[in-house]
This record gives structure tokens, sequence and C-alpha cells, in this order.
């Protein structure tokens, strides 16, 4: 299960203390406009070492292709590529070797394998991302030609979190402090805690919120392929996401149907230019308490959802655990370790589900024009 996807697939592999991190993009369309420095800031996004709120880990995190493109764009072949890893301290999980840190796939992966690698975890170690950042952004780029825009944002860390909902901000504000939060009040208080947490040798969770706006009405299969079990699903994929909803999620429960029913109207709004790319969209709704999506399919609304994270489970302090052997033992963790795991998982968010929006519309058979033919027809 390395591999992610119907048509628009990533394969990953590589471990956090191996000489890459890297994947392969198959079933890319050809021509889409290839934009590396947008691709290699998706990356910078979610390195290390980017602000006191992160791992001290100094990577660059520079992407390597390897095959798939000619002439700054996709050829339709299968795109390869790497990221080095550069600086690696295996010497910190020495002493982790034989133990099993709370909370981690150590137990779990030595179960499952019978071995497994103690260095940052190997292969279950949120690094193994770096590779859904690359395949997040080339299916960025094809959903531009959509157009289709993708914005996370912290929500909420700890018991500190936005009020109201996300057309209260503005969403580009995001990206301007540490914590990727649109309320500057409120990211300042987040940023606060998050240190205090990493003053006590401590962590903590919280909520990303995930906006995908342009998508047009069709978007989904049925019965077990609905477009919000496959967003759940890649949210779910990502290292310490405990939980997910959509709309209003585990709200709805607290409304009466109709209250919480979405009225059909006509949409007077609707400019010529808006179905460039989409279908028609004479139709719209008043509200939108099923978060873009009806039946597992897209209606053409703002689809919107939530990814809980947990705290990071490497704490500065110490924890009673056991040995490989069943002994009781005191773990002293060691290492350079994120407090809080929201501000890099903010671009991993995004990435996820631009990869599973760009395979659901390929499979519903929309497609921009990436190409033109370069031949007339005989």
């Amino acid at each position: 299960m390395n591999t992610f996807g119907n048509i628009f697939k990533l394969t990953s592999f590589g471990e956090s203390h191996g000489a890459a991190i890297g994947g392969v993009v198959d079933g890319c369309p050809a021509g889409i406009s290839f934009d590396k420095d947008f691709i290699q800031n998706e990356l910078s996004r979610r390195r290390p070492g980017q602000s006191e709120l992160t791992t001290p880990r100094e990577e660059k995190d520079s992407v390597e292709f390897l095959s798939g493109l000619y002439e700054g764009k996709t050829t339709g072949a299968p795109i390869g590529f790497i990221i080095r890893n550069e600086n690696q301290h295996s010497a910190d999980y020495d002493d982790m070797k034989d133990i099993f840190r709370p909370s981690h796939a150590d137990y779990t992966y030595q179960m499952k394998y019978g071995i497994r690698d103690p260095r940052g975890g190997g292969r279950s170690s949120a690094r193994e991302t770096i590779a859904r950042c690359v395949g997040g952004a080339i299916a960025k780029l094809a959903l531009k030609e959509y157009p289709v825009i993708i914005q996370a944002f912290t929500s909420q860390v700890g018991d500190i979190w936005l009020q109201g909902d996300y057309r209260d901000y503005d969403l580009k504000l995001a990206e301007s402090n540490a914590i990727r939060c649109p309320d500057m009040q409120t990211a300042s208080e987040m940023e606060a805690l998050i240190k205090e947490m990493k003053s006590r040798g401590d962590t903590i969770g919280g909520v990303i919120t995930c906006v995908i706006q342009g998508v047009p009405p069709g978007v989904g299969e049925p019965v077990f392929g609905k477009l919000h079990a496959a967003l759940g699903s890649a949210m779910l994929s990502i290292n310490a996401a405990k939980g997910f909803d959509y709309g209003d999620g585990f709200e709805a429960p607290l409304y009466t149907g109709s209250e919480h029913n979405d009225a059909f109207m006509p949409n007077r709004n609707l400019k010529k230019n808006d179905a460039k790319f989409r279908k028609n969209r004479p139709i719209t709704t008043r509200t939108n308490y099923s978060g873009g999506i009806q039946g597992g399919i897209s209606n053409g609304q703002d689809i919107y959802f939530r990814v809980a994270f947990k705290s990071v489970a490497t704490l500065l302090r110490e924890q009673y655990t056991v040995d490989i052997h069943g002994n009781v033992t005191l773990l002293h963790a060691k290492g350079r370790h994120d407090p809080c795991v929201l501000p890099r998982a903010v671009p991993i968010v995004e990435a996820m589900a631009a990869m599973t929006l760009f395979d659901y519309m390929l499979l519903a058979g929309i497609r921009a024009p990436f190409n033109t033919p370069c031949l007339s027809p005989m």
C-alpha cells in the first residue's frame, strides 16, 4: 500500500534516515505546464527548521526530477523524483533501538514485519510526506487550468480555536505567520501555547481546516467511491491524523432537517466566464451545510472539511514504556522533534486534497485542455 490514487497515482519510497525520499507520479496527463519553482515552494512550506514551532532539523528538501518532463511540460510518462536526506542524526536513536516508544508505530511495525528501522521511525516517519507534497504540487498545477483553488489553514491548537467559519477570514493571510492561521490575534495565542508546550518538553495537537473552491458538479463516484470518503481516506493516511469531518460534520446532529437542508435556488450570479472549464451551473443552494458534497458527489459549492491531529508522540521528557523483551523501562527520548505538527501539516493536507480531487476529476472525465493536437485530422 505504497501507492495512492486510481488514475493519477503516486507511489512513494524511502525512509527518514535513508539516502532519500522519492516517488513516481503515474497517470499524469501530458501537456501540463510544469513550474518547478512552485513545486519547490510547496516543499519549503513543509520542510523542517522553518520556525521556532518546528523541528530544528536542517533540510533543504530540494527536489530532483528524473523523468516525465520535456520543455517545461509533462509528457504523459511517469514522473520520477527524489529528495535527498542531508541532515540525519541517526545516533540519536541508538538508545531507542530496543524500546517501543509510546503511541508510535514501533510496536505495530515490529509485530507486522518482525523487523523495523528505529532511526526516526523509518518508513513510518512523517518525512515520507515530502513525496506527497511533490505529487500534490503537480496535481495543483493541473487543477489551476480548471480552475480549482485549495486553501488549508490551522483552525485550532489545543483549546484555542478560530470563531466562526472560513468565510469570516481572508484565508490568504494564513501564510503570513508561522502557525498558518488566517487571524493574527488567534495565531499569536496559538504560537504562545506551542512555545509553552515546547519549553515543558511536551507537545500539543489541533485541527486543520481545508477549503476547496471551483469544483464543478458531478465529481465523485456512487456508493463506494464517494468523494468525501476518498478525502477522508486521504486525510487519515497522514501521520498523526485522528479524525475527519466535512460540511457540518459532527455538529450536524444538533440541527433538525428543516434547519439543516440546503435549499436549491436559481444561480443568478453565474457569469459567462465562470463556465470556461466547468459545466454550466444554473442552480445553486442558499446554504452549504453539506460541505459541497451530496450523495458522495460534488454539487458545485465550496467543499470544506476538518482534520484533527494528535499531539506529537515523541516527548523530550521521561516516559515509562517497555523494551522488546517486555521489561518495563524509562524512555529518555533524544533528537529533534516538532512540538506541534500543524504548521507543517497544512501543505500536506492541501497536497492530499489536490491529488484526491484531480484523480476523481479524471475519473469523472472532466479534463481541462492541457494540450492541443499537433496534427490536423486527415
